[in-house]
């Protein structure tokens, strides 16, 4: 069960992300943006971080590396793909997720611990959760205010495509003001139509022990795990 990930030139959750996957037992490998094969590896995961730069726009140029064509075959044949952060801003650029992350409403980079609810838990990525549980993760964004066109919010809520909303806290369910981004319907994370390539904005890597915090991103990597398991039975 080999998992690969990428690396651009500006990546900084790379290593993160390495030490994630590899805490619950899969393979993982690190993989430079040029390579132009993924042959031998069952999924990819793109990591945040500010991928060249962030130049024109967030995820912009990435696409346009060589190993994205490689990332598409493995999402083509069914095998799981992760976009973290600055990697979901890859993935709709480059066409694998719908709509787009558009700068924060309050314009600034916000970097804190929010909490999210699980919307699916029949993924690849969230079997080890309960419908409904809250996890608290952190963000770190400057662009991560999910937008779409009114038609593409309908499929995605008919499609049952969010993975993941901005929610209150446990504590203050009542709380307004908890959305820290302003992404369209509390959209954290989302989903293709298969089910198989996942896009989010918060990051599961940074909340794999409780030195770092807590471990509610635990569950997305030890998810992945046995979902591959049964991929390769």
């Amino acid at each position: 069960m080999r998992v690969a990930v990428v690396q651009f030139p500006g990546s900084n959750c790379d290593q993160d992300t390495l030490w994630a996957l590899r805490l619950v037992g899969l393979q993982a490998e690190l993989v430079w943006h040029t390579e132009g094969s993924l042959e031998g590896f069952q999924a990819a995961i793109l990591p945040g971080g500010f991928s060249y730069g962030d130049y024109l726009r967030a995820g912009a140029l990435a696409k346009f590396s060589p190993v994205m064509q490689e990332v598409r075959r493995l999402a083509s044949r069914g095998y799981p793909v992760v976009g973290i952060c600055n990697g979901f801003q890859v993935l709709t650029e480059a066409g694998l997720l719908p709509g787009a992350l558009l700068a924060n409403t309050n314009l600034h980079f916000t970097c804190k611990e929010v909490f999210v609810r699980v919307e699916r838990i029949d993924l690849p990525f969230t079997s080890g959760y309960s419908p409904g549980q809250l996890l608290r993760l952190p963000i770190a964004h400057g662009e991560g205010r999910y937008y779409a066109d009114a038609e593409t919010l309908e499929r995605l809520e008919q499609n049952h495509q969010v993975v993941f909303r901005y929610a209150p806290p446990p504590s203050t369910p009542e709380a307004t003001g908890y959305n820290p981004n302003g992404s369209l319907h509390d959209i954290a994370g989302i989903v293709n139509e298969k089910g198989n390539v996942l896009g989010m904005m918060p990051h599961p890597e940074r909340a794999v022990e409780e030195v770092l915090g807590g471990t509610d991103g635990l569950g997305l990597f030890r998810s992945l795990k046995a979902a591959l398991e049964v991929l390769l039975a």
